[in-house]
């Protein structure tokens, strides 16, 4: 029910900011928490940050902790991610996830609503 595009990746030099853009469609977005992941090819997919249904709670990566800030606009169906002083190792795709809230905090939810992602790339 829940479909998710990302957008508003593409090529930084470290120390420079991208903003990545998730549009959800689906009469139950307002309800579901939302993350950002990332994965690198052969690599497990990992958290990057993560909000609550009611933007009462978010949730950082110690690697992007101070640097990224995820935020919601449920009325727009939309999901941000701001990057702030990129580095190099932030190279990888970035996907957007939803999934229904059930009382969980957001970075515990298991995601099952998929982005097809968007590429970021760092240079040094």
């Amino acid at each position: 029910q829940v479909q998710l595009v990302e957008s508003g990746g593409g090529l930084v030099q470290a120390g420079g900011s991208l903003r990545l853009s998730c549009a959800a469609s689906g009469r139950t977005f307002r309800m579901y928490s939302m993350g950002w992941f990332r994965q690198a090819p052969g690599k497990v997919r990992e958290v990057v940050a993560a909000i609550s249904w009611n933007d009462d709670s978010t949730y950082y990566s110690d690697s992007v902790k101070g640097r990224f800030t995820i935020s919601r606009n449920n009325a727009k169906n939309t999901l941000d991610l701001q990057m702030n002083n990129l580095k190099t190792e932030d190279t990888t795709v970035y996907y957007c996830a939803a999934e229904k809230y059930i009382g969980q905090a957001c970075n515990k939810v298991t995601y099952d609503h998929w982005g097809r992602g968007t590429q970021v790339n760092v240079s040094s």
